[in-house]
C-alpha cells in the first residue's frame, strides 16, 4: 500500500509540472501566431483518446477561430477537429495527399520522439515542411535532460541509446525500451536533422527551448514560410 501512495504521489506530481510546461510552450506558440493570419490547423500524431484532459492539449487550447483538422495513425473520433485522416507521417507521401492535407499551420506536439528511426524522423520533418502554407511548430522533449518524462527514470535518457534500452526494459518498460516507440532527441540531433532535410531553403528557422529546474526540458522548433 505504502508503494502504491507513493507511486500515486509521484505520477501527480510529474502530471503536474508537464502541465505546466504545456502551458509555456502554448504561450510560446500563440506569441508566434499573433503575427500571422491563418485559417486551418493540422495537427499531427492526434490521439484517439478524448477522455483524458491532456490528450491534445496544445492544439485544443489554441482558442483560435480555425478549421482544426487531425493526422494520426489511429482513427480519430472528436468532434474537435473537421476532419480526420489516418496515416504514416514517416512515410513518403504522393502529391495527391501531401496536397489534400496542406494548411496554413503545421503543429506537431511530442510526437516526432515516437516514430522510430533517425530515417523516420528527418522523412516526418521533411513531410511536415511539405504539408506547411505558412508556419509549423514541432515540440519534443530533450535526450539530455536529467530526467525521462516518458519512464519518470532519472538520467538514463542521457546514456548511449543501447545501454538506455537495456535500462529501460530492466525497469519493465518493455514498450518504450524500443526505437519505434520512443527515440529521444538532442538539440544537437534536431539541428543536425533541420540541416539535412534542407527545410530552412524554404523556411525561416527557430529553436526555442523551455526550461524545468533551470535546464532545457524541451524544444520547440518554429518554421516560417518564407516569402
Amino acid at each position: 500500500m505504502t508503494n502504491e501512495i507513493y507511486l500515486s504521489f509521484h505520477n501527480k506530481f510529474f502530471d503536474k509540472i508537464i502541465k505546466k510546461k504545456r502551458l509555456e510552450i502554448l504561450k510560446i506558440i500563440k506569441e508566434e501566431l499573433k503575427r500571422i493570419r491563418c485559417s486551418d490547423c493540422l495537427d499531427i500524431g492526434t490521439t484517439p483518446d478524448v477522455k483524458n484532459e491532456s490528450s491534445n492539449f496544445i492544439i485544443k487550447n489554441l482558442k483560435l477561430s480555425l478549421n482544426y483538422k487531425a493526422f494520426s495513425n489511429f482513427k480519430i473520433e472528436d468532434t474537435f477537429f473537421s476532419s480526420s485522416i489516418v496515416g504514416s507521417i514517416s512515410e513518403n507521401f504522393d502529391d495527391e495527399t501531401l496536397n489534400s492535407l496542406k494548411s496554413d499551420i503545421v503543429l506537431s506536439s511530442a510526437t516526432i520522439e515516437h516514430v522510430g528511426s533517425n530515417v523516420n524522423q528527418k522523412i516526418m520533418i521533411k513531410n511536415i515542411a511539405s504539408l506547411t502554407k505558412k508556419i509549423f511548430f514541432i515540440t519534443t522533449p530533450n535526450k539530455n535532460y536529467p530526467i525521462d518524462f516518458h519512464s519518470k527514470l532519472p538520467i538514463v535518457n542521457m546514456l548511449p541509446n543501447n545501454i538506455f534500452r537495456k535500462v529501460l526494459k530492466f525497469f519493465n518498460f518493455d514498450y518504450l525500451s524500443k526505437e519505434e516507440n520512443l527515440n529521444l532527441l538532442s538539440l544537437k540531433d534536431l539541428k543536425s536533422f533541420l540541416t539535412e532535410t534542407k527545410v530552412h531553403e524554404e523556411f525561416d528557422i527557430k529553436i526555442k527551448h523551455i526550461r524545468l529546474f533551470f535546464l532545457k526540458s524541451n524544444f520547440i522548433i518554429i518554421g516560417i514560410k518564407k516569402a
